[in-house]
């Protein structure tokens, strides 16, 4: 009998034999598991992983028989019985996800344990046929002895496998060629030229950029490991982190960077700036919308999105997320970031409640990945104790020299606590200067204080607008702060992180003391006008506080009454000891016990519990009348993944169970499992993004 992997087509009329994809894919694998130093760890899970399709019911499967034929646990069965459990467990997870380890002793027939139970193999076909065909090496039996270890050794074979998979998968359907990149040679002379156009330095500030960015370059020989950078906000990190960052990979013969960061609206901005010096082929932009992570029968999906190009730009959310999912779709891409530099930016930002999972995957990279990791931040959070337990011994190194993240220029602001506001007052006062930035603690908040300011010149910004018409609205806000005119804006923390705007006064909602520090960075941000006249006003709004952030705020608060100047080194290591390590309970650094299921390999379970926004996950809520016409294709029902991917600049990223809320409202209307279409035109304003007729304290993201 011939056996095929995959169903003929036109351009191979005989199909692909299955023994051809296997050894593919067994090639693919081992190269890229290589990186974690498991080559033939690699190579022996391509050649059995599918070996289930020896099986005469999957090959009358691929001839129309639809009946659904599992495959993927026979080879899982032949890698256990030959103790390769590392192996076994990724080849069981490679089409329907992993899942938890589970009990020999009572087997649930979804776990690890319940598939390999007696009666898990009592219900698979017959595919010994496999053994004519497939000549196994010896079967690679290492796995670390730490379970977390095991983990995260686990997870990047599992990457490397379904990325070898769907490659030659792909290949097969498409017959795509790969992508071919620059160098990171090339790619630090395309940074170097766009640097030589700024020319000599012409005041203090862009001086001290300079030596900033060449005190990094000095490090840029050390061996990889964990870097911390700790640049006040204009110290210029973005780009001096990623002058380091190639540096430093091409030294150490790593591959890629990746650069996190928190909002989809910063990475927009950096990725335009990152595509004009370095080529819009050479950086990869992956957001964290829901429509982007499903997994799709679509050949071309197969060839996309697994981050092999040399700069990869990318959110929190996408990126803890697919580390710690289960699903293929999702985790296909987390073994790029073995031997790469990933750089974390603004990491203050870090969940509070994740905190310590999100360490622990930042440390393992590390040290089982082989990657460098650098958190670059103005107000770096004191996670010393934490990495201790994960990377132990391992001391981070701090990139910039203390002498000039201490300069007096970068001093640039004073901090003015006002009291309690109410919203008229709070309105009337910042519409009184010709010019003024204020950041409340929800987007609510934000639209309802815009309200009450009429007039040009005054916008709400926040991430209810969609990305077009947040680009809009910043390109406006930049042009009339640089002409002169009035420019009065609301918004939410969005603007606090890597957002370029320049007020000569910002009003800021009492919150964590680095979220006050940040809303610092966009007042008097070029250091053109006196310290004394740029003042950050904090203020108690109205509103009650968010729930998620009463310990912040009284972290700061014990700051504001023990520290004379805010954003000192000391002021902030005094705020976020505080914080974790007396107002926090151990446990509320890691709320949903992330730490103990991967301790236990219950992979399905940390993949279902961990979220970044916990809500279910985000959905797209896409906005019809838009000017692309990839909205109007959505709205017509044209539901294809490129479609869906170039609606998403005119789309608003919610919270599902916001969204299952006004879908019964009757103001927009699923179109699929994570997309809605609006229907009531009255519920988006491209001036405040998405409105409710309802009020909730549960969406303060």
């Amino acid at each position: 009998m011939k056996y095929l992997a995959h169903s003929p087509t036109e351009a191979h009329p005989d199909g692909q034999p299955l023994l051809t994809h296997l050894q593919n894919v067994s090639a693919l694998a081992a190269e890229a598991a290589a990186k974690f130093n498991a080559e033939a760890t690699g190579a022996y899970c391509g050649l059995l992983h599918d070996v289930g399709k020896y099986s005469t019911a999957f090959q009358h499967h691929l001839n129309g028989d639809r009946k659904p034929i599992d495959h993927s646990t026979a080879g899982a069965c032949v890698a256990n019985d030959h103790l390769a459990f590392a192996t076994a467990f990724a080849i069981m997870g490679h089409h329907a996800g992993l899942p938890d380890l589970g009990s020999q002793h009572c087997p649930d027939p979804a776990t690890y344990f319940g598939r390999l139970s007696d009666e898990g193999r009592a219900r698979l076909e017959d595919c010994s046929a496999y053994a004519q065909e497939v000549q196994l090496p010896p079967a690679p039996t290492a796995l670390p002895k730490d379970p977390i270890d095991a983990y995260f050794y686990i997870k990047l074979l599992f990457s490397t496998l379904v990325d070898a998979d769907w490659t030659d998968t792909g290949a097969y359907f498409s017959g795509a060629e790969p992508q071919h990149y620059d160098s990171l040679k090339r790619l630090i002379e395309r940074l170097d030229r766009h640097l030589a156009g700024f020319g000599t330095p012409k005041n203090e500030l862009n001086r001290l950029r300079t030596e900033i960015r060449e005190a990094l370059l000095s490090h840029a020989e050390d061996a990889p490991g964990l870097f911390t950078l700790t640049v006040p906000t204009g110290g210029g990190k973005t780009l001096a982190s990623v002058a380091f960052a190639l540096r430093h990979a091409l030294a150490n013969h790593l591959d890629r960077i990746i650069y996190v960061i928190p909002y989809c609206s910063i990475l927009e901005q950096t990725g335009a700036v990152f595509r004009s010096i370095f080529g819009q082929e050479n950086v990869l932009l992956h957001y964290s919308g829901a429509e982007f992570d499903t997994d799709s029968d679509d050949p071309k999906a197969y060839l996309s999105e697994n981050w092999d190009a040399p700069i990869i730009l990318t959110t929190a959310v996408q990126f803890f997320e697919s580390v710690y999912a289960n699903k293929p779709s999702r985790a296909r891409k987390i073994h790029r970031a073995a031997r790469s530099v990933i750089i974390f930016d603004e990491a203050q930002m870090l969940p509070t409640p994740l905190v310590e999972p999100c360490v622990c995957a930042i440390a393992k990279f590390v040290t089982e990945g082989h990657a460098s990791a650098v958190l670059c931040t103005a107000t770096q959070p004191s996670l010393q104790r934490i990495f201790e337990k994960y990377l132990p011994g391992g001391s981070p190194t701090e990139l910039c020299p203390q002498a000039l993240r201490e300069a007096e220029v970068f001093r640039r602001v004073c901090y003015q606590m006002e009291g309690p506001l109410s919203d008229d007052d709070l309105a009337a006062r910042v519409a009184a200067e010709p010019q003024a930035l204020c950041i409340l603690n929800n987007r609510a908040e934000a639209q309802r204080l815009y309200s009450l300011v009429p007039g040009d010149g005054v916008y709400c910004l926040t991430t209810w607008l969609t990305p077009n018409d947040r680009h809009r609205i910043l390109c406006e806000i930049r042009e009339r702060l640089a002409s002169g005119k009035r420019c009065t804006v609301f918004a939410t923390s969005l603007v606090e992180a890597g957002v370029d705007l320049d007020f000569p006064v910002v009003w800021r909602a009492l919150a964590g003391l680095d979220s006050v520090i940040q809303a610092g960075g966009r007042c008097n941000r070029e250091g053109k006008r006196p310290r004394r006249a740029s003042v950050v006003h904090v203020f108690i709004p109205e509103a009650s506080s968010p729930p998620s952030l009463q310990k912040n705020i009284g972290a700061a608060m014990r700051v504001f009454t023990h520290e004379n100047d805010l954003s000192s080194e000391a002021a902030i290591a005094a705020y976020y000891n505080f914080l974790f390590y007396t107002l926090k309970a151990p446990g509320e650094l890691d709320e949903k016990d992330i730490i103990e299921d991967v301790h236990n390999l219950n992979f399905r379970t940390v993949s279902d519990r961990f979220h970044m926004i916990d809500d279910g996950g985000a959905v797209n809520v896409y906005i019809p009348g838009a000017a692309t016409e990839a909205v109007d294709a959505v709205a017509r029902g044209e539901l294809t993944r490129s479609i869906l991917r170039r609606a998403a600049r005119d789309a608003v990223s919610v919270p599902r169970r916001l969204a299952a809320e006004t879908e019964k409202l009757g103001r927009i209307r699923r179109i699929t499992e994570n997309g809605y279409l609006l229907t009531d035109p009255a519920a988006y304003d491209p001036k405040i993004g998405f409105q409710m007729n309802y009020q909730t304290t549960d969406y303060y993201w």
